[in-house]
């Protein structure tokens, strides 16, 4: 009987530096299988688009480049998990499965739920390793500031450097469509290499304006990090991030800008942790007491929820925010939090109904962040102040907007510029004297309205007895004493 070997299962965590499982895998000595699997149940779930698996796929190519100058490569199959252990099991004893733990969708919580049977049944330890700072099921938030600590100010690891024993399988590899291998320029691309790049740029090129220009559609192209879709495949771990940003100086605009930047690497961690501690709210609202909130339910609510993801509510700002995220998979988070307020807040649709369109747009989908920051900004926690974005001064207050709406929304060109943010201002007279008609739709609602009816109905919600009773839950459960 051949020698049992160990498994380095590779999920949301595609890197090579700075990766303990990997690392306490190569220490321990067996023979070590690399292994990514293209799971069928994820592959077809609508949160996710070829966006994000031609990224995957990216990255493991870059992944598969660095590891062929050490002369092996990662096994790339395509599955339902426990099969294709099962598979490799058949052909070699398995001692140890490595991994970093998930913050996920109920589909892989439930997956790894079937994996840990299997496991278990089979006589083969899993060793799981936390994600950054989220704590496995945490019930409260009890120590967890010292937990980010360690898990983040910690030595970094390096990449291994030398050969080290490997497991060769004959085993049925992967074959990507085509359309994976055909990179478009619009978007980031994937991998490690192309991360540890983004990384330098960000901390000793383009972030020195990152606080002046976060909240800018048009200046965050460049001056924020761009370092969220590498963040959240794990091309690049949040500790490598910290590090780099901490290594500034802490003065001037590059102190204030990597002070607010290290903030924002915190926050991340703590949404995901709210999601691994609340799996649930991926399809109900966290505030027990929105269970029954009057979200529309009448015929005209898939017109309008069709209009919001093609960027099409003919409100000048929302629309280019929606066209750029399609196209590019990336806007920034003020325009994030205004796409969620105005499907939640003018169009009164529920949030569950924009989430997964979000999802699949976002090449950065990371499901923690995701699940919790829809509920904070569509107003359904009970504990967040409540923000109802006005797009019009939201446009007329974010630097260089009038160019980000001249490249997402062309049509609007046939109206001067003092128009361009609010083409229903347009009189009749001034639509005859246009060089071309205007193509352009009005608005789906009126914006005063619905701000004014959206104040009211979500103000008073929030409340309710019911509402004001389960907050002091959340707060117990979710916040730092």
């Amino acid at each position: 009987m051949e020698a049992p070997i160990n498994i380095l299962w590779f999920k949301r965590d595609l890197r090579l530096a700075d990766h303990l499982p990997l690392r306490q895998a190569i220490d321990d000595g067996k023979p070590l299988l690399l292994l990514y699997i293209f799971e069928p149940e994820l592959l077809n779930d609508r949160h996710y688009s070829m966006r994000h698996w031609r990224f995957v796929w990216q990255s493991l190519e870059d992944l598969n480049f660095q590891l062929s100058q050490l002369g092996t490569r990662i096994c790339i199959l395509a599955g339902e998990p426990v099969d294709m252990l099962q598979t490799i099991a058949q052909r070699r004893p398995i001692a140890r499965i490595y991994s970093h733990e998930e913050v996920g969708l109920q589909v892989t919580f439930d997956r790894d739920k079937r994996v840990k049977a299997w496991c278990v049944a089979n006589d083969i330890e899993w060793r799981e390793f936390p994600c950054a700072g989220v704590v496995r099921a945490a019930k409260d938030r009890q120590g967890w500031q010292k937990n980010w600590d360690r898990q983040i100010r910690r030595p970094l690891l390096p990449a291994p450097s030398q050969a080290f024993m490997t497991a060769e399988l004959d085993l049925a590899h992967f074959t990507p469509p085509d359309d994976w291998l055909r990179a478009d320029s619009a978007f980031q691309y994937g991998g490690e290499s192309t991360a540890q790049h983004c990384l330098n740029s960000f901390t000793q090129q383009r972030g020195r304006q990152y606080f002046r220009h976060i909240s800018s559609p048009m200046l965050s192209r460049r001056s924020c990090s761009r370092l969220s879709p590498y963040l959240a495949w794990g091309n690049l771990s949040l500790a490598q991030a910290y590090a780099a940003a901490k290594s500034h100086p802490e003065k001037g605009d590059w102190g204030r800008s990597m002070r607010a930047f290290r903030s924002r690497l915190h926050w991340h961690c703590h949404f995901m942790q709210k999601f691994e501690s609340e799996t649930s709210m991926q399809t109900r609202s966290m505030n027990a007491g929105y269970a029954d909130f009057p979200w529309r339910d009448d015929a005209q609510v898939e017109r309008d929820l069709g209009r919001w993801k093609r960027g099409e509510t003919g409100v000048p700002l929302v629309d280019a925010c929606m066209r750029a995220l399609n196209n590019t998979g990336y806007i920034n988070f003020r325009m994030r939090a205004m796409l969620v307020s105005f499907l939640c807040h003018y169009l009164r649709i529920d949030w569950r109904l924009g989430a997964e369109h979000l999802a699949a747009q976002f090449l950065d989908f990371e499901p923690g962040i995701h699940y919790p920051q829809m509920q904070m900004q569509a107003g359904v926690t009970g504990i967040h102040t409540l923000r109802i974005y006005n797009p019009t001064k939201q446009a007329q207050e974010q630097q260089q907007v009038m160019e980000f709406i001249n490249r997402w929304v062309p049509e609007l060109r046939v109206l001067p510029e003092e128009l361009r943010l609010t083409p229903w201002n347009i009189t009749p007279m001034e639509l005859l004297m246009l060089d071309e008609p205007l193509s352009y739709p009005a608005p789906v609602v009126d914006l005063t309205e619905a701000a004014r009816e959206a104040r009211d109905l979500f103000w008073g919600w929030r409340e309710r007895d019911a509402v004001q009773r389960d907050a002091k839950r959340i707060l117990a459960r979710h916040v730092m004493r």
